[in-house]
């Protein structure tokens, strides 16, 4: 087995876009789209974990591997955790989660993520590219990210805080957060067993667990920009600029 597995957490019980998995772009299902980019990136095994049937069978049928998770789950990451444990039995070395809504995601920045996740420099790697503007900025969909140094100019660099809103102008270094984390299997393990955080339920942010807990998160830059799509405004963005 490679050393690295692409886990992709998918559920249809989405508050803000149900059934989001299963919308159509370019006339194939979001989650296909996620789980053959994965493919794409050739750094390990790709498996989606969910709850929901639908999405098992659709992956199956397709071609691709999927696992069948339990319902009661309080994060992606618990997810994540319980397909490494039972399906994979805890081997790979190295564990990307994906999340299941980024279906435009260059299969490059997988690639940059799992590079530096093996130089065993940090507990957790993630990614981040440029705000584009200010608006962007105040956006409470968007997660920001601020790191210690410029990620452009020195690759990746720790990170000091996620947020929603509240950003302090004064900080320089700030990014646009992509919901792409690489563990160590000694990391994820040490994470879902620690309890959620203060921060954690408060900005509804997984990663604040991690900082809370001084785990180290280290943030590397990717000119990729791509788009999460949380409601159905995000859902016609990505549509335009996947099916021109």
């Amino acid at each position: 087995m490679n050393n690295t597995a692409i886990i992709i957490p998918s559920r249809l019980d989405a508050k803000r876009l149900p059934e989001k998995p299963l919308k159509l772009i370019n006339g194939k299902e979001m989650i296909l789209h996620v789980y053959d980019l994965a493919r794409a990136s050739g750094v390990g095994d790709v498996l989606v974990v969910t709850p929901d049937e639908v999405i098992e069978k659709l992956i199956k049928k397709n071609g691709g591997k999927s696992f069948l998770s339990k319902n009661q789950h309080q994060t992606g990451t618990d997810r994540v955790y319980e397909a490494f444990k039972d399906f994979y039995f805890k081997k790979p070395k190295n564990i990307i989660n994906l999340q299941g809504d980024m279906p435009n995601l260059n299969p490059k920045s997988i690639v940059e993520l799992k590079e530096y996740l093996e130089k065993n420099l940090c507990d957790i790697a993630t990614l981040a590219s440029s705000l584009k503007n200010k608006d962007e900025i105040n956006d409470q969909n968007i997660v920001k990210v601020i790191t210690g140094d410029n990620i452009e100019k020195s690759g990746f660099s720790e990170a000091l805080d996620f947020k929603r809103d509240s950003i302090n102008y004064n900080d320089k270094f700030i990014y646009h957060h992509i919901g792409i984390y690489g563990f160590t299997s000694k990391a994820l393990i040490r994470y879902v067993n620690l309890k959620r955080s203060k921060l954690e339920i408060n900005r509804n942010l997984e990663q604040m667990r991690a900082m809370e807990n001084k785990m180290k998160i280290k943030v590397g830059y990717t000119a990729s920009n791509p788009l999460s799509i949380d409601t159905e405004e995000d859902l016609n963005k990505v549509k335009k600029l996947m099916e021109k």
